[in-house]
């Protein structure tokens, strides 16, 4: 067990592969029973149940099998990105899209942009998935604006695996392989980057990934307008945002 956040009823696990469903990897997971959080430290081994529906995915049934030392490797909390404030211009940067061509903020200009980040090997339909329904709710409200005054963008924080072509099958199995999306990926550092100045927080070790969860609008004239953490907002709501930036 990495972390724990009690307060948000959390916790980060390095877990085992599970066969046939998800590798090995570090995630978060929510808890169904927060009491059962008021023991757990980091470092210490557990066992759970994850419980996985349509739409959302927890775990319970969580046993303390051993409070083992702590792991610094495991145990590193990466550096504060330095945020783009609302009201500032992001950075331009360049990416790779899913039919391996370059794509610049800068191209965007004069586009409303929604961007988000992914991973293609997040399993728990409450996370990537998630974030990738949202800019798909964004769609269905504005259908004819998509590929000319609207851009939507969603990045991959684990470049190494996400190569343009399967970014391209993660965007087919989304039906979102057209005009107006760009599923990108990079070199690593050109991907970190982006992340820091939208705020998304991921630490890659040995073919795991912890991470955060964010969605920017970023308005025509390159401008950050708004920033939305986490998961627990509807399709509606940001759709409700990218409405305010069109206008």
């Amino acid at each position: 067990m990495l972390a724990v956040d009690r307060a948000a009823e959390t916790l980060t696990v390095s877990h085992d592969d599970i066969p046939g469903y998800m590798d090995a990897m570090a995630m978060p997971f929510a808890a169904r029973d927060a009491r059962a959080l008021a023991e757990i430290r980091p470092g210490d081994r557990i066992a759970f149940r994850l419980n996985v529906r349509r739409a959302r995915s927890w775990i319970d049934r969580i046993e303390l099998l051993s409070a083992a030392p702590v792991d610094p490797g495991l145990l590193q909390t990466p550096a504060v990105p330095t945020l783009v404030l609302p009201g500032q211009a992001v950075p331009d940067f360049t990416l790779t899209d899913q039919n391996g061509a370059a794509v610049s903020l800068s191209s965007l200009r004069g586009k409303v942009v929604a961007v988000t980040f992914i991973y293609t090997r997040c399993p728990l339909p409450d996370y990537c998935p998630r974030m990738i329904a949202n800019l798909q709710a964004v769609e269905r409200r504005f259908p004819g604006r998509v590929g000319s005054d609207l851009a939507l963008l969603a990045v991959t924080f684990d470049p190494q695996y996400d190569t343009p072509e399967r970014m391209k099958a993660y965007a087919r199995r989304f039906r979102s392989d057209k005009p107006g999306w760009y599923f990108l990926s990079g070199a690593l550092e050109d991907v970190s980057r982006v992340c820091a100045m939208l705020g998304v927080e991921f630490w890659p070790e040995e073919g795991l990934i912890t991470h955060t969860l964010q969605t920017a609008v970023i308005d025509r004239e390159g401008r950050l307008a708004a920033s939305v953490e986490g998961k627990d907002y509807s399709g509606r709501q940001l759709s409700d945002l990218v409405e305010q930036v069109l206008r």
